[in-house]
Order: C-alpha cells, then structure tokens, then sequence
C-alpha cells in the first residue's frame, strides 16, 4: 500500500469571481511529485473553487498514475478549507445547493481509492498549492488583457 498526500486549494478572486485550483501530489516522505494548477472560470465561490481542486486531485491521481495504484493507496488530502473537510468527514452539513452535487462528485471518486481522508490544515502549511492557484488566476488575467 502506498500513502500519497495531496495538497488542495481552490481560490476566487470575488465570491463568485475568477477562480481557480492548486494541487500538489506528495509521497509519503512529502516529497513533492507533480504539481498542477488550473483556471476554472469566472462564476465560481470560493467553496466551489475548494471542492473543484479535490475533484480534480482524485481524477488527475487516477489519469497519470493509473487504476491500479489509485486502488492500492491510501491518500490523505490536506486543505486549509476547514468547511470543506468538515463536510467532506461528515462533521458538518451541507446547506448551499451548488455544493451538494461537488460533495457527491468527491464522494463518488473515492470510491476508486483504497482509503481517502480529508484533513484540514494551516494556510501557512498550504503554500504551495496556493501558489499554483494564485498563478493560474494571474496567467488567466494576463491572457484575457493580450485577447
């Protein structure tokens, strides 16, 4: 069994704004292995920015790493979105509507997973993914200026 950390952060400039995603994939050693971050669009919370980045984490892990070895691993997720894993551990509800199929979505994709847990984390511990959000929003804003 292999333990892989994933680090999330979903991030909306206005809430709803321009928003997009950070995730880094750790080893257990929290060796960094891939990292990616990605725009999502111009209409999505802060929230639903959260939610995108674990989606895309457990679809990405799946897409470069393969079936198999999402089958034998044990992933830990780490978000400083305290809502978001609350929700996702089960310690709180989920009221707003337009999270509900996200949760399911996340729900869903871990199912693929040998053991997926969501932990919450210090911003401060979160840097990095981030960093790749935060990029992927600059990089949007600097293409949309040359269109």
């Amino acid at each position: 069994m292999k333990k892989i950390i994933i680090y999330t952060d979903g991030g909306s400039r206005g809430n709803p704004g321009h928003s997009a995603i950070g995730v880094v994939f750790c080893n257990e050693k929290e060796q960094q292995v891939k990292s990616y971050g990605e725009y999502l669009g111009d209409n999505f919370t802060n929230n639903e920015a959260e939610y995108n980045a674990v989606i895309f984490a457990l679809k990405k892990f799946k897409a470069v790493f393969g079936k198999n070895l999402a089958e034998n691993s044990e992933i830990e997720v780490r978000s400083d979105s305290e809502l978001m894993v609350k929700q996702l551990n089960g310690e709180y509800k989920i009221l707003d509507e337009k999270i509900q199929p996200l949760f399911i979505a996340v729900w869903n994709l871990k199912l693929d997973f040998l053991k997926v847990k969501f932990k919450s984390i210090p911003r401060e511990k979160n840097k990095e993914a981030d960093r790749l959000a935060n990029d992927a929003l600059n990089f949007q804003k600097r293409e949309q200026r040359l269109v």
